[in-house]
């Protein structure tokens, strides 16, 4: 199929765009169109529990997950938003169904009690479940985030305290149980290989990749084929669904695209 030439930047406010992100289905969002025309989309109800976001410096990881949370906020699900750099998710703060945090002390408290929200999801029945909102996880340089959380608990760790840091263990529960809870996890970078482990494709229903080494595309989409040109396009990147990587150009949203749609779902201008 002949590929077909995209705008170097795919925005919010392209004509029809927003109409086609708010008419999918719940659980469902754009992350941008392939070169082949297709819109490729991530769903959350079907293969896909969660996504795997991983670029070099320029390669948009940011604008992916702020993207994609935002849409499922739109939707009506809640979000946990982890941004250790503490500037690149500014659009967070301050609305009522998100919950930002960006130094470590309040990132560990913030996944703690993501693990106590994921055993009290356990025990609600299916109707109580359904009921209950959609739980998006954002983890911004997941990788430094990591490493900050186990200094954090070595430092604070008592002696009968476990020695892996119960924020690690909760992030990672959610990750292996987070299907049955509607708990997702929007992942960029690559953590330790303690969460991660052996197989990430085995987490990742969705992993997009973009300006990556040989080495990072062969762990992370091993079933893709072999490491593909990089683009020197923003935001230009593969998504990598069903072994199959779809050449894309995500979708470009400004925090103040995100802000104005989320507050002002109506103003014809977000």
């Amino acid at each position: 199929m002949p590929k077909n030439a995209l705008p170097t930047m795919l925005s919010f406010t392209a004509p029809n765009l927003r109409e086609q992100i708010e008419a999918l289905p719940e659980g469902t969002a754009l992350i941008g169109i392939s070169t082949h025309g297709d819109a490729i989309a991530v769903d959350l109800n079907a293969e896909c529990p969660h996504v795997l976001v991983c670029t070099a410096t320029g390669g948009g990881s940011t604008t992916v997950l702020r993207s994609l949370t935002a849409q499922f906020l739109h939707q009506g699900a809640h979000a946990l938003v982890l941004d250790p750099k503490r500037i690149s998710h500014l659009w967070a703060k301050g609305l009522p169904t998100v919950t930002h945090r960006g130094n470590v002390a309040g990132i560990h408290e913030a996944l703690v009690g993501l693990g106590d929200e994921l055993e009290r999801r356990q025990d609600l029945t299916d109707t109580e479940l359904a009921a209950a909102p959609r739980l998006i996880v954002s983890v911004d340089s997941a990788y430094s985030t990591m490493r900050g959380l186990t200094r954090y608990w070595e430092t604070f760790r008592d002696k009968d305290d476990p020695l892996v840091s119960p924020a690690v263990t909760a992030l990672e529960a959610a990750l292996w149980t987070g299907r049955a809870a509607r708990v997702h996890v929007i992942l960029d970078g690559t953590p330790a290989p303690s969460v991660l482990g052996a197989a990430p494709h085995d987490l990742f229903g969705t992993v997009v990749l973009a300006r990556v080494s040989a080495t990072t595309w062969q762990r992370l989409a091993p079933l893709a084929g072999p490491a593909p040109k990089r683009s020197k396009h923003r935001g230009r990147g593969h998504v990598i669904q069903h072994g199959e990587a779809h050449e894309t150009q995500a979708i470009w949203m400004t925090n103040a695209d995100v802000v104005t749609w989320l507050t002002d779902p109506d103003d014809p201008q977000s």
